[in-house]
């Protein structure tokens, strides 16, 4: 165990052909050190210097529940302490009894994203096995992610494989914010940046093998999915047809349409506002003992 309180950036090694604002925008949202307060405790979940995680812990937790955080950055930028990541989400629910978890994982080009997915399912594997040494529940997890974080989470949550491959015992739910991959076969077969390339090449097989949409199956968690009507890639449109086809499957699927940027919509979650008491209210719609602790 160790203290950290300014972790290094990473993804440096990447060289993708973006726009240089592009480029820009996700270095300020997901690759900057931290510059908050918070004390956090860093372990391995893995033998890869990139596979560790925080973990922010409340005061004088007890069974605590746990929300578990995937960062993005087009799968191949983006830090677990950048504070868009971090910062309002710690100080909204840490003092509300909540364990807040934020991970690392392989990045392109070394590691694809079906292999991030395996990389996160590990973490919370770890995660779930080790809560009570934290005085957390590992019973009661709750998943976030954002961007191609949030593909990430979709992936695992949809994806009975990596379940079963990981032996993921059931978490309470997973909050999707702003992905516009839930769909990568319809996503890669119209009009995209290149970084999707990059990301998902061009073997059609592969595809679907990453895409939401086709891993459904009905032994997934509940779902709320954030989009962002900002943007013009008809995104709450793809988010709406992949929670019609998760209903049908029997999954409690939500849409969440936020009037906010994709940049928006991570950074703003945790600030005392009308969209954090939204997600909030599908958070307490899981479990009892999520409830009480968000009337505090």
């Amino acid at each position: 165990m160790c203290i950290l309180k300014q972790p290094p950036a990473r993804g440096s090694h990447a060289k993708p052909k973006w726009s240089v604002l592009f480029v820009l925008l996700l270095l300020t949202e997901n690759t900057l050190a931290s510059s908050h307060e918070f004390a956090v405790q860093e372990f391995s979940y893995g033998e890869h210097y990139e596979q560790k995680l925080d973990l922010h812990l409340p005061d004088n937790p007890v069974n605590a529940p746990i929300i578990f955080m995937v960062h993005g950055g087009a799968w191949q930028l983006g830090d677990k302490a950048a504070d868009a990541v971090v910062k309002n989400k710690v100080a909204r629910w840490l003092p509300k009894g909540f364990v807040f978890i934020s991970v690392n994982y392989r990045l392109l080009p070394e590691a694809d994203p079906l292999q991030q997915a395996d990389d996160i399912a590990m973490a919370l594997a770890f995660v779930q096995k080790t809560a009570k040494s934290f005085n957390g529940d590992g019973t009661k997890i709750i998943l976030m992610g954002h961007s191609s974080g949030a593909h990430i989470v979709s992936v695992m949550s949809s994806s009975a494989r990596i379940i079963a491959k990981h032996k993921l015992k059931p978490w309470l739910g997973s909050v999707v914010i702003d992905t516009a991959v839930l769909n990568v076969e319809v996503m890669m077969g119209g009009k995209h940046f290149a970084f999707y390339d990059r990301a998902f090449g061009a073997d059609k097989k592969f595809w679907r093998l990453v895409s939401p949409f086709h891993l459904l199956s009905n032994v997934q968690p509940p779902l709320l999915i954030i989009c962002s009507t900002k943007r013009k890639d008809e995104l709450c449109d793809s988010a709406e047809t992949f929670a019609t086809k998760a209903r049908a499957l029997g999954i409690n699927a939500k849409i969440l349409p936020v009037d906010m940027t994709h940049w928006a919509v991570n950074r703003g979650l945790g600030k005392k506002s009308d969209y954090t008491k939204e997600v909030e209210s599908f958070m307490r719609s899981l479990d009892q003992r999520v409830d009480q602790a968000l009337r505090l």
